[in-house]
């Protein structure tokens, strides 16, 4: 079947590469920002229910939680952005075939993939969460949580990767329902397998990590049967084999793309590491209050997504001088809405505190937490949004050394607070905020003075 047949079943996508940015990327981003609110319930729904089982479970929980956020910022993300990139750019030239073509690269390196990580934490995970300062029953819970939830992980790989490939024509309605199926599935199967209910005994921790497979098992299922049906521009079919070139095209964006989620989730674990030295109430309470810094990321997602589509469509049209500024668009509306939500947390920690956690020190803890951090919110999702924008015009190594750069400051930081004795609670704190300064301030300042003060319409580098 050749493109030119393909291209018959349905159009290709909106039209993004002319008429006027805002409407068009507000059009786009909506329903994906709706739905990665939804989503957001099923993380703060399992904080409650695991709240109701003590401190120990909810420490085990804050040790597990970066490395299921490293899993969605990985397939929705890094390989799901450069796979959504790449279909945008593919369908912006009018080449549906090799979008097609894409996607079938795309599944197999999501099995790949979900393979090596289930197996390394399978195999090491007691290991990784000591080094990340876990101990006694809270390491305990997070080994039996880990267990079960790598254990299926393909699941969050193939939703993600498929969801991205919607997302790359255009169709972020679908993928938008998608993602509402999974949490209305997710919500109540938690509640009932981690509390228990009738018949049905509870499982704790470990009925969360059932739960989450399960949903996006479900939702996997469905955007593979839209997929199969050719509901949209693409059809997934197996015709045509696979290439040595479209593997490299897949994963040459999305390898580098992936050291950004990484490295914030390295972030994550060292301050866990360090914080976990001052007992498991502080580490509790920066567990809660890091959900919220790590549920900026779906909020920012639902613009990054549009911003992959619009900004890889235009570049595949030749109008590289009209992506930028979609690219700059978007990231400044991240930022103002994480930075909004970031400050109402930082003025008023309580309604988040209190919400997942009746122990006093565990509620005080995530207090200073927001407090200190919060305030900055607005410069992680400027940042981070630049990430997502460097998928569509390939300009990843300047966001991904924002990323070390951050790492950097705050592996120094604590190290330094260590070793002069002068570590507390708060000076901890204060260094995690520095870094997210520093996160921001270095993706927008290098890529505005580098990577994209390009001539316009002038051909793409790979960097």
């Amino acid at each position: 079947m050749t493109a030119t047949d393909i291209s018959t079943r349905a159009p290709a996508a909106p039209d993004l590469t002319q008429g006027p940015i805002a409407p068009t990327l507000i059009r786009l981003a909506l329903p994906s920002i709706f739905a990665m609110f939804v989503q957001a319930a099923m993380v703060v729904t399992d904080a409650y229910f695991l709240g109701q089982l003590g401190r120990d479970v909810l420490a085990g929980a804050a040790l597990v939680f970066p490395m299921l956020m490293l899993m969605s910022m990985l397939s929705a993300g890094a390989i799901g952005g450069s796979v959504a990139g790449a279909i945008a750019r593919a369908v912006g030239a009018g080449d549906l075939g090799r979008a097609e073509a894409i996607l079938r690269h795309a599944l197999v390196v999501a099995a790949a993939t979900a393979a090596l990580f289930g197996g390394i934490f399978l195999l090491f995970g007691r290991d990784i969460f000591t080094v990340f300062g876990g101990s006694g029953q809270a390491l305990d819970h997070a080994v039996a949580y880990a267990d079960l939830l790598f254990a299926g992980i393909f699941s969050v790989w193939l939703f993600n990767i498929l969801g991205s490939v919607v997302r790359g024509t255009g169709r972020m309605g679908v993928s938008a329902a998608a993602i509402f199926l999974v949490t209305a599935v997710q919500v109540p199967l938690a509640g009932l397998l981690i509390l228990g209910a009738g018949p049905f005994p509870a499982l704790g921790i470990e009925g969360a990590a059932i739960a989450t497979v399960a949903a996006y098992g479900i939702g996997a299922l469905w955007l593979l049967i839209d997929l199969w049906r050719g509901r949209g521009p693409l059809r997934l079919q197996w015709r045509g084999g696979l290439s040595a070139g479209l593997f490299a095209e897949t994963l040459r964006t999305g390898a580098l793309g992936a050291m950004n989620p990484i490295l914030t989730v390295a972030v994550v674990a060292i301050a866990n590491a360090f914080i976990g030295r001052m007992g498991t109430s502080a580490l509790a309470g920066y567990g809660i209050g890091a959900r919220l810094e790590f549920l900026m990321v779906p909020v920012i997602f639902g613009i990054g997504a549009a911003l992959i589509t619009m900004v890889g469509a235009n570049v595949g049209a030749g109008r590289r001088d009209r992506a930028i500024r979609i690219a700059w668009t978007g990231a400044f509306a991240a930022g103002a809405i994480t930075g909004a939500i970031g400050l109402a947390a930082a003025l008023a920690p309580g309604w988040w505190a209190d919400s997942f956690t009746t122990d006093p020190t565990v509620a005080e803890a995530c207090r200073r937490y927001l407090q200190t951090v919060g305030p900055f919110y607005a410069l992680f999702g400027l940042g981070l949004a630049l990430y997502f924008a460097s998928h569509g015009l390939r300009s990843m190594r300047w966001p991904v050394l924002g990323g070390v750069f951050r790492l950097t400051i705050i592996a120094a930081g604590c190290g330094w607070l260590a070793g002069t004795g002068a570590m507390t609670f708060d000076a901890l704190l204060l260094v995690v905020a520095v870094g997210m300064v520093s996160f921001g301030l270095f993706n927008a300042l290098s890529l505005h003075r580098f990577a994209w003060r390009a001539t316009p319409n002038q051909n793409l580098g790979t960097s």
